[in-house]
């Protein structure tokens, strides 16, 4: 496996773990608000950290969101960021110019 692999799959695991992170203020119900307003500046400067440039920065805005928000803690941004990443993005195509000389 090459370095890029195994960053693809350490992230994916990251992923899941701070995923699950978001969901502990279901699992501790008198405390989920107090977890979720800690979680979430955490959990989007993680995310800035995890994913460069503005694809991060957006993820970023809305893992905060969704962390700050009440009862929205069920979505994984972070697993769906991964996915986003390495999985749905489309693959850049290069242009290339043909030159045909005219005889």
């Amino acid at each position: 496996m090459s370095l890029e692999t195994n960053d693809k799959y350490k992230k994916l695991a990251l992923s899941i773990l701070f995923d699950a992170i978001g969901y502990v203020s279901f699992i501790i119900p008198g405390l989920g608000e107090l977890i979720d307003i800690a979680w979430a500046p955490a959990s989007a400067l993680i995310m800035t950290k995890m994913y460069k440039g503005n694809k991060g920065k957006i993820a970023a805005a809305v893992t905060f969101i969704e962390e700050a928000m009440p009862g929205m803690d069920v979505i994984p941004t972070f697993t769906l960021m991964w996915l986003f990443t390495y999985v749905f993005k489309g693959k850049k195509t290069k242009d290339t110019i043909i030159d045909v000389e005219a005889n």
